[in-house]
């Protein structure tokens, strides 16, 4: 099974989210559907229905409490490479340093996370100056609202495009 962490993001997010989406400059590729939006806080990959049920069992371990996010800032990776468009979320690192202890002895510790929701994924892009330049231009009003939980994501892959599926909810005190 292909599987992740995520937060998921409300619907009425998705809606101020999708208004941004609407902003973008022009490029080749593609913006992301409203239903696969999401915070990945650790990306697993293919693991056996066994390593799944240890994962569950670590999980149910978190001890968090929910807490507030803020979408407040539109970026890329790489003005060189420009292969992805996403939105800050802060105050997450913490959740994920969380899951990343109580997951220790099965997966290796994410050293490079950033909070990053993928709102957009860039094939080609014609005028790179321009992109980029009309991409500054986007300024974020601060988009708030509460984690309360997190969830075991399953991940099948199709040319539609991926298909996400709740393996475990997991509530935040």
């Amino acid at each position: 099974m292909r599987t992740f962490i995520s937060i998921e993001i409300p619907t009425s997010i998705k809606k101020e989210i999708e208004k941004i989406q609407k902003h973008l400059p022009e490029f080749n590729g593609k913006k992301i559907e409203l239903k696969n939006l999401h915070l990945t806080l650790k990306f697993l990959g293919e693991i056996s229905k066994e390593k799944v049920g240890q994962v569950k069992e670590k999980l149910i371990k978190v001890k968090f409490d929910s807490f507030k996010t803020e979408i407040n800032s539109l970026g890329i990776f790489s003005e060189k490479f420009i292969r992805i468009i996403w939105l800050h979320l802060k105050n997450c690192e913490e959740l994920q340093k969380e899951i990343d202890a109580k997951l220790e002895d099965l997966f290796e510790k994410e050293n490079r996370f950033m909070s990053h929701l993928t709102i957009a994924r860039v094939k080609k892009i014609k005028d790179k100056k321009r992109f980029l330049s009309e991409l500054k231009k986007i300024k974020i009003k601060p988009i708030k609202f509460r984690i309360s939980s997190f969830y075991l994501m399953e991940s099948k892959l199709s040319e539609q495009g991926p298909k996400y599926s709740v393996i475990g909810k997991y509530i935040l005190k």
